[in-house]
């Protein structure tokens, strides 16, 4: 699989943290992008494709980002998950990756943090 072949879902009721992952990503070459504003359409669209990397928002309007996580894995442990997140707090970050998560990312965020972030859960799928 190469990063063009990549799918990604960005799960953030933030429009402008989607829209700056979108265009980061598009810049990566990547053009499987898709988005949800809340965690229960996150989830629909999560079921309707098959993604290899999701950046989630722990902080949603309709449910924590960490049950969201739970539900993500438990539907793929092959998806990789980010979360993403203003409250960069260790609590949060180890609560994160007990439930599974691939990494953690604290906005705002550099291109070059999406790139490494991507190029990694990439490499880890390949093997």
């Amino acid at each position: 699989m190469t990063q063009q072949q990549c799918s990604i879902l960005i799960i953030d009721d933030a429009y402008t943290v989607r829209e700056y992952l979108r265009q980061t990503l598009m810049h990566l070459g990547i053009s499987q992008v898709h988005e949800a504003a809340d965690g229960s359409r996150g989830l629909s669209v999560f079921n309707q494709h098959q993604h290899d990397l999701v950046f989630l928002d722990i902080e949603l309007p309709d449910i924590n980002g960490q049950q969201l996580l739970a539900q993500i894995k438990t539907e793929s442990d092959r998806t990789h998950v980010v979360m993403v997140t203003a409250h960069n707090s260790v609590d949060n970050v180890q609560k994160s990756i007990a439930a599974g998560a691939s990494g953690f990312i604290a906005k705002p965020f550099s291109p070059q943090k999406i790139k490494n972030i991507v190029e990694r859960c990439l490499a880890a799928k390949l093997n």
